[in-house]
């Protein structure tokens, strides 16, 4: 298992970045306008065509393999649609896409994907541009690249507008920043109970990869995890991650975006986990690492939720239950890197304050880090924050951070700047150290504030010596001016009176 580096060169020169931009022109003029059908049906489309390659490549090396494009079934391997047009194409594409899910041997996440799934590229011509465009990229891997992730993960940038309930995308970056904080290990249970597109479990594995790759082939810009033992590998690829969302649209494309870096044995899986528990026994499961940005807005209906879950706690506001399952679901020792708005963290109502005792003497917070308002736009301009915690032993200090810029501008458009506090927190991190944005807050004086975490009640204030004269100078000039004031005054009254 390889992933690039994250240098986008690569990715850019290997000329899938225009290719992707080119089905997304093909549909877009075709009636497919929704960004999220678009992706939909390029992933229906794209995954067809690697289990095909997959299926033809292991019958290649093992004459013993059963095939899972076989007998009835043979008709829908990818290369049967290459050469179609017309109505042919699109009742063969549209029978492949609705009939998938009971492809006998089809992993559950295979399943999963294809679960209800239909065609909406309606248009016969677009629909064979599109088969073409997919069927023209070349997805094999280059001087020790595979650029199929990178490829997904630029096709899921076109997505434009926010999901329900307050979905959003987290940028690539600021994952980054998360998952390093936490430092994920090749051996922990890894799960975000709000996955979206899969991308902090996605980051989770490129750490640890990176993590465990020689460093002079880091130097070359390849990250392949090879000192990664054989037991690790399989724990990686089979039991380390897990994601859940209740969006039907989300949990498909974290499947193919997982399938495309090469973990496509991740349990994934459509769930609510505010309302659905595991087995009646509450918290059920628990993991090791727990990296998310959950819903920011929503009011789950009240005889929905897991009573467990609310207890003490009393509320509907979906920010609030995700972070008490955050606590509830990890081990002890287990840590948090999570996203929260910032009325979780001074909201004076009783549910904020209690969950806020409890994370504080639940877990050792360890880390507020204040992001700018402008981090999560175009989506949203709600003011947000990091938690990093670890749990099962009490907080003593908290570390506040105030990223005041992350590399890119803070309006809609988001454009790359010099500013970038993010390497600053990264340097800080390991010894917590104080400076300009960064300061620690006893749990003593946080408990006075009601357990409050809003950071400019703690933030140090620095009183500089203003720059003035001498006293005996000031009080000389100010005489002077008095002086001459007075005889201004009555060389005035003077003149009055001689004019009587």
């Amino acid at each position: 298992m390889a992933v690039s580096n994250g240098n986008g060169s690569n990715f850019f020169s290997s000329g899938l970045r225009q290719k992707v931009d080119q089905l997304m022109n093909i549909l877009w003029a075709g009636g497919v306008n929704n960004p999220m059908d678009s992706i939909e049906q390029i992933s229906y489309l794209l995954f067809v065509r690697l289990l095909s390659e997959k299926d033809e490549t292991l019958a290649a090396l093992d004459k013993k393999y059963a095939r899972l494009f076989s007998g009835k079934w043979a008709r829908f391997a990818w290369g049967n649609f290459v050469t179609l047009t017309g109505d042919e194409l699109f009742d063969a594409i549209r029978s492949a896409i609705e009939s998938l899910h009971e492809l006998p041997n089809l992993s559950d996440t295979g399943k999963l994907l294809f679960s209800r799934a239909t065609l909406k590229i309606y248009d016969r011509a677009t629909l064979r541009a599109v088969v073409q465009g997919v069927h023209n990229l070349d997805l094999a891997p280059h001087s020790g690249h595979d650029f199929k992730g990178d490829m997904y993960e630029y096709l899921l940038s076109k997505l434009s507008a926010s999901g329900t309930n307050g979905q959003f995308r987290t940028p690539r970056h600021i994952i980054d920043m998360i998952v390093a904080l936490v430092d994920p290990k090749p051996s922990q249970r890894i799960c975000d109970p709000a996955c979206g597109t899969a991308g902090f479990l996605i980051a989770a594995l490129t750490h640890i990869l990176r993590q465990h790759t020689k460093p002079a082939d880091l130097k070359r810009g390849l990250v392949d995890g090879s000192l990664l033992k054989p037991a690790q590998w399989r724990f990686l690829e089979e039991q380390a991650f897990t994601g859940y969302d209740n969006d039907a649209n989300m949990v498909k494309i974290a499947i193919l975006n997982l399938y495309l870096h090469q973990l496509e044995r991740a349990h994934i899986e459509m769930r609510n986990p505010l309302t659905t528990g595991f087995g009646g026994v509450y918290p059920g499961k628990r993991y090791d690492v727990i990296l998310a940005n959950p819903p920011f807005s929503g009011r789950v209906q009240e005889e929905s939720l897991l009573s467990d879950l609310n207890y003490k706690l009393n509320t509907r506001a979906t920010e609030l239950l995700f972070l008490k399952w955050f606590i509830d679901h990890l081990t002890p020792g287990g840590r948090g890197g999570v996203i929260v708005p910032n009325g979780v963290l001074f909201g004076s109502t009783n549910a904020p304050t209690k969950l806020r005792e409890t994370l504080l003497t639940e877990c050792d917070l360890q880390a507020v880090i204040n992001l700018p308002s402008g981090v999560f736009k175009p989506y949203s301009g709600v003011g947000t924050a990091i938690l990093i915690f670890e749990k099962g032993t009490p907080t003593k200090n908290v570390w506040f951070y105030d990223l005041t810029a992350d590399g890119f501008s803070l309006d809609d458009k988001r454009t790359p700047i010099e500013a970038n506090d993010i390497p600053d927190v990264l340097i800080k991190w390991p010894g917590r150290a104080e400076g300009v944005n960064s300061y620690r807050v006893p749990i003593e004086k946080i408990k006075e504030y009601d357990w409050s975490l809003a950071a400019g009640r703690y933030k140090p204030t620095t009183i500089e010596a203003a720059n003035h004269d001498a006293p005996a100078e000031i009080l000389a000039e100010v005489i002077k001016w008095e002086s001459e004031i007075i005889r201004r005054g009555n060389a005035l009254l003077s003149k009055i009176g001689n004019k009587k």
